[in-house]
């Protein structure tokens, strides 16, 4: 019974892993749409969303069920508390790719970016990429150094966003206003899945320290 019961809470850990990898696919697919007008990767983001929602129904469905069944205490109850924030963020990371990817199929078969931030947004894309890999080792590897690695990350995502607004600010655009709305809002698509992200690293230092983060407001 107790190894049935370390079983499923692995399995816990291992349906994580696969969110966060693929919402990291996800927003990278989403990036690409959108820097390349690629309607394919766009609607594959959008298709496969589903996916991640049903990840994150396993993750509620499986901790309600250990906590009725085994009444965990002590770590365990901190590592199925844990998940659920994790998966809760995880899930709006993939939410927020799928409204990338369709910012860039409104305007198919242009580009939904203008030339003057097109080198923005494919920082953005990096950086979005790096934090998402850095989720899934913080993850399934408990790393807590990866987890902390995530403000940093999220600095240099800021950094980009702030960026974005001086571009669009300055007196040289000629783009129009509708494209600099569009813009803002893309930019804080990409702020926002940052920001999850560095919520998610701090529930993992907690699953492992047990020392509580204040996580930073993440409404989309």
């Amino acid at each position: 019974m107790r190894d049935e019961y370390r079983a499923d809470l692995l399995q816990v850990n291992k349906l994580l892993v696969w969110m966060s990898e693929a919402v990291r696919a996800a927003m990278s697919r989403a990036t690409n749409a959108l820097l390349n007008a690629d309607q394919t990767d766009a609607e594959e983001v959008i298709a496969r969303d589903a996916e991640v929602k049903a990840l994150y129904r396993l993750v509620e469905d499986k901790v309600y069920d250990l906590c009725a069944r085994q009444a965990p205490v002590a770590s365990d109850l901190r590592l199925l508390l844990t998940a659920l924030h994790l998966a809760a963020d995880i899930e709006r990371m993939g939410a927020l790719s799928v409204h990338v990817a369709k910012a860039a199929l409104r305007r198919h078969p242009a580009r939904a970016v203008p030339e003057p931030l097109v080198a923005t947004f494919e920082q953005m894309g990096t950086v979005a990429d790096r934090i998402a890999g850095k989720i899934s080792t913080a993850i399934s590897k408990l790393d807590v150094v990866a987890a902390g690695q995530l403000d940093r990350d999220d600095d240099a995502m800021d950094k980009l966003h702030t960026g974005l607004f001086a571009i669009m600010f300055a007196n040289g655009w000629s783009e129009g206003t509708e494209a600099a709305v569009d813009s803002a809002l893309l930019g804080r698509f990409y702020e926002r899945y940052a920001d999850h992200a560095v919520n998610a690293g701090q529930q993992v230092v907690f699953l492992v320290t047990g020392e509580a983060l204040g996580n930073r407001e993440a409404a989309e």
